[in-house]
């Protein structure tokens, strides 16, 4: 399953890009104006962070439209991949927005179709022709919702049928949840970058860890004498 980032800082990109375990980003115009930067800069600059770190040319950086009528969508998507090679278009699952996935589609424009939160979007954003599929699962789950039982539900149904579609999970609340989503089949999960500092945490690693190193300092006390 492939990581992605949900962010919009480049400093919180470069240090997850370091360690070497992130597949991509997700961003759109809120992520970026709160880090305080230019849109369409930003954008390019994490393209070309993920060419410096050598990774696949399909590992995306998706940028979201904020235009709402289908035409306005595929003129925006157009203007956005120019930024840059990486660059995969957000698009709202919306009447609009799976007309604008089709015509998209057919120009050989990446897609990720985002704000999904049903089985039957899933269906239309995947007979569309989508890239990528975004359940939000945080955000069902708030309601008392099943967001997991959708994942399981999505993979089934594209597994039945073939759709190449990718299922990302979005909307993650816990380091927990990432490991749920991968077990339900999703093929990507975005997550904000304070959740991913904590999948590399569980205090019996700590505990452990010093017990080791207190061992080690103890023995080589006892070399010493």
């Amino acid at each position: 399953m492939k990581i992605f980032l949900d962010t919009g800082s480049v400093e919180e990109i470069k240090k997850a890009l370091d360690i070497g375990v992130i597949d991509g980003v997700t961003t759109n115009p809120s992520h970026i104006a709160k880090a305080g930067n230019n849109f369409e800069e930003t954008i390019t600059e994490i393209g070309e962070l993920f060419n410096m770190y050598s990774k696949p040319e399909d590992n995306t950086v998706s940028a979201e439209v904020v235009t709402l009528t289908a035409s306005e969508m595929v003129e925006e998507a157009k203007r956005l991949v120019k930024f840059h090679s990486r660059v995969i278009v957000k698009i709202p699952l919306t009447v609009d927005g799976i007309k604008a996935v089709t015509q998209l589609s057919e120009l050989g424009i990446r897609t990720n179709v985002t704000l999904c939160f049903s089985l039957s979007q899933a269906l239309l954003a995947a007979k569309a022709g989508a890239t990528y599929i975004s359940p939000f699962i945080g955000r069902l789950d708030d309601l008392n919702q099943d967001g997991l039982g959708l994942i399981a539900e999505i993979r089934t149904m594209y597994d039945n049928y073939e759709f190449k579609t990718q299922i990302l999970a979005a909307s993650i609340r816990t380091a927990r949840q990432v490991g749920e989503v991968a077990l339900m089949g999703a093929d990507i999960v975005t997550i904000p970058y304070a959740i991913y500092e904590q999948l590399y945490k569980h205090p019996l690693t700590d505990i452990g860890l010093k017990k080791f190193l207190d061992d080690w300092e103890k023995f080589e006390e006892t070399q010493k004498k």
